[in-house]
Parts: C-alpha cells; sequence; structure tokens
C-alpha cells in the first residue's frame, strides 16, 4: 500500500547544517555556534529548522556543528526529549577522528560525508538537508510528498526573488515540468542573469508577481533520496560543498526537481540581517509570526515567571517570562528570558537577550539595564551589565566599530554588547 505524506515524512533522516565560525555574526558567535544564537527572546536559531521538522513530522534529526558546540549541546539536550516509544532523537555531530580518518570539516557536503558513519546507520529512504541559519515555516511533508510524486532523485526548494536579490543568491533555471536544468551561484552580469530567467507564474504567482521575481533562488534545503546522496558524497571527497560543487554538476546527470516556497524566509547570516528579523517580530503584523496555533516553535522548557512589570511605559514590545521592568519604558523592544530593565531606564528599538541565571548578591554592576539608562538601536547579549547613566545610541553614526576593552562593537550600524560584558556607569557611545 503506497505511503501517505505524513508516513513519508516519518522515514526521513534529516541532517542540520550547523555552519562554521560565523563570522558575520560576531561577536554574538563568539563563544557559541551559529544556532545556538538566541533569538526573538525565548528561543535559538537551531529551534526554528527544528520546530519545523517537529511539525512536519519528522523525529529523526542529526545537527552538524563545527565550532563551539557545548551551547548548542546544553539547549538540544534541555529542549528535545522525546519519549521512551518514539524513534526520535535530536543528536548533535561534531568532526571526530575515527580508523579511517577524520579532519576538521572543509564544507557542508564534506561535513555530510564525514558524518555519513552516523547518517547513513539510519534505515531511511531519504535524507534532508538544512541550514541552522534561515527564518522561516515550511511543511516539509508537502516537500516530501512532492519528491515522491516527481520521482527525481532529489530535489532543491527554491523561492521567487527578485532581479535586484538575484544577485546574491544561488539561482536555478527550470523547465516547463519544473525540472531544475541550469545552475549559477551568484550571477553578477546582466547576461547571465538574463539567461535565469524562469516562468514563476507556473508556481502559482500572479502575473504581476511573477513578472516582478523572475528567477528561482535556492533556500539551501535538500531532499535526497539516500542511495543518491551517498553516491554523490563518495564520488569525489574533493567536492567539498553542495551548493559550489555537489549540485551543479548533479543537475547535468541526475533527475533533480524544484518545489516552491513563496512564504516568508529570512537569511540570518549578518548582524544586521538578524537585528531586522529579531525587531520585526514586534510588528502589529510580523511576517514571522509567533502566535500560530498550528505551527508552534518549540524550546527549552525553563519554568520561569510571567513577566514582571512595575510603574513602566512598554509599547509594541514582546516581554518573555522571567523578566522584570521597573519604572522604565520600552519601544518597540525585545526583552529575552531573566531581563532585568531598571528604573528610569529607555529601551528603544533594541534585543536585550536576558541572562541565563537570576544573580545572587550584590555587585557593582549587575546583569541587565542600570538606573536611567538609554538604549536605541542595539543588541544587549546574554548575561551583559550596562551601567547606571549609560547611553548607548551610535552618536556618531559608526558603521563599523571595535571597543578596545571589548565592552562593545558595533557591526552594520547595530550597537552590539556581548555576552557577560559590562559597560560602565556614565559610559558614552
Amino acid at each position: 500500500m503506497p505511503k501517505n505524506a505524513y508516513e513519508l515524512a516519518a522515514d526521513v533522516v534529516v541532517v542540520i547544517l550547523g555552519g562554521g565560525r560565523g563570522a558575520r555574526l560576531d561577536p554574538l558567535t563568539r563563544r557559541r555556534s551559529k544556532p545556538a544564537v538566541p533569538i526573538a527572546g525565548k528561543y535559538r536559531l537551531i529551534d526554528i529548522p527544528v520546530s519545523n521538522c517537529i511539525n512536519s513530522g519528522m523525529r529523526q534529526i542529526y545537527v552538524i556543528t563545527m565550532f563551539q558546540s557545548a551551547s548548542l549541546n546544553n539547549h538540544l539536550a534541555a529542549a528535545y526529549r522525546f519519549d521512551q516509544f518514539s524513534r526520535g532523537f535530536v543528536q548533535v555531530l561534531a568532526a571526530e577522528q575515527t580508523l579511517s580518518g577524520g579532519t576538521w570539516f572543509q564544507g557542508t557536503a564534506d561535513a555530510v560525508r564525514q558524518c555519513w558513519i552516523h547518517i547513513g546507520n539510519r534505515p531511511s529512504e531519504r535524507v534532508l538537508i538544512l541550514s541552522g541559519d534561515h527564518m522561516y515555516r515550511m511543511d516539509y511533508s508537502r516537500f516530501v510528498a512532492a519528491h515522491e510524486e516527481s520521482k527525481a532523485d532529489f530535489c532543491i526548494a527554491v523561492m521567487p526573488v527578485s532581479r535586484e536579490d538575484a544577485p546574491e543568491l544561488g539561482i536555478l533555471k527550470v523547465d516547463e515540468t519544473g525540472r531544475i536544468v541550469k545552475f549559477v551561484e551568484k550571477p553578477k552580469t546582466a547576461e547571465a542573469l538574463d539567461a535565469m530567467t524562469s516562468d514563476t507564474a507556473r508556481f502559482g504567482l500572479s502575473a504581476a508577481d511573477a513578472a516582478r521575481r523572475p528567477f528561482l533562488a535556492s533556500m539551501g534545503v535538500y531532499l535526497f533520496r539516500t542511495p543518491i546522496l551517498q553516491s554523490l558524497l563518495l564520488a569525489d571527497p574533493a567536492q567539498t560543498d553542495f551548493g559550489k560543487h555537489i549540485i551543479p554538476g548533479a543537475i547535468a546527470k541526475h533527475h533533480v526537481q524544484a518545489f516552491c516556497f513563496n512564504g516568508y524566509w529570512a537569511d540570518i547570516g549578518t548582524v544586521r540581517a538578524f537585528y531586522q528579523a529579531n525587531l520585526d517580530l514586534v510588528k502589529p503584523l510580523p511576517q514571522f509570526n509567533l502566535f500560530d496555533p498550528f505551527w508552534p516553535l518549540y524550546t527549552n522548557h525553563r519554568f520561569l515567571p510571567g513577566a514582571k512589570v512595575n510603574r513602566a511605559s512598554v509599547e509594541g514590545s514582546i516581554l518573555c517570562e522571567g523578566s522584570i521592568v521597573d519604572g522604565a519604558q520600552v519601544r518597540d523592544s525585545i526583552l529575552g528570558v531573566r531581563s532585568r530593565v531598571r528604573p528610569g531606564a529607555t529601551i528603544d528599538n533594541s534585543l536585550i537577550m536576558g541572562a541565563d541565571y537570576y544573580q545572587p548578591g550584590s555587585v557593582a554592576t549587575p546583569m541587565g539595564i542600570g538606573e536611567g539608562a538609554y538604549i536605541k538601536g542595539a543588541i544587549i547579549d546574554k548575561g551583559a551589565a550596562v551601567g547606571r547613566g549609560a547611553q548607548l545610541v551610535n552618536r556618531e553614526n559608526r558603521d563599523h566599530y571595535d571597543d578596545p576593552e571589548g565592552r562593545l562593537y558595533v557591526r552594520d550600524g547595530v550597537i552590539v554588547v556581548p555576552k557577560g560584558a559590562v559597560v560602565p556607569d556614565g559610559f558614552m557611545f
């Protein structure tokens, strides 16, 4: 009897690529891997693809990380515990020495190749490859059903994009059946772009929208038949990256089908993109809806009390559990778990990540936001302390700055106070 979409999805092994050093997200990634970066006040980036998998009926999940995995390990272990009657797991795979060798991962495909001893041992007909630093909701069971119907060797999730966005993405060209016939990584010239247009109206776009977005960009989401993926990985160890090596060569030799996604998608690759994706969440109608009852975002259960607000003004903001706001003003901002904002402080268009624990005793500059502090356009990482009367507003409109004492940085015009840093009383920036 043919399997339905849910049965097909339950059989899939998922591999989430955690990425390398995440240099473009520095300093947020100095003490953690990119998938472990906090987002929306109470979640981690890794929660987005893992939640997509769970909501799609997929529970066999590997997370491959190449850099500082301790924080990620702790989060996944605390957040995702399936019952003893389930085959479900969320497991971190890191580079390791084995009898057959083992080196530091050289790219996305090399990472999957070196971890194949674990991935290939799962009895599954398909392997789904995901990225750990994108923000979107997708029902992967529909992706699997489309793959089964097309009889393709593997499928690539694509999204329609405009001519302005295409040069920064991997662009795919499809024929009238949706089969991918060509791939170009970040086409720069007008001639290269003109050669990559596709009929995006065939994926359900209106005529006007199809004319505005005539290109199909790869989302970095791949669904392989397991034997096909194994053969591609083992054919040439020098091919270390999916986007640069594996995919372009495979298109000419295999049946590769496009699966079109037309929802919200954001690449959380830079500090500015990370900041904007977070601040979009506080809008009345955000593009990424945290309040969707049918597609929840899962994370660690911290068993914290609700947020406490004492004689404060809060507008257009998200206050996460365990936070305390005393006599302060908070506008268009996010306060993460265990955030503490003291009297007279003002927070405007900022992300305060909160803390991993409540600070005991008395210290000179306690964690959180001090009395009378003013913060605008900033990211305050976990466990950081901003002193009394400090002002962080980027007065000189700097695009890039490194404080000699490591108290703060500016990336893409966004002030970042790194994890555990202390900004002294009266500091002005």
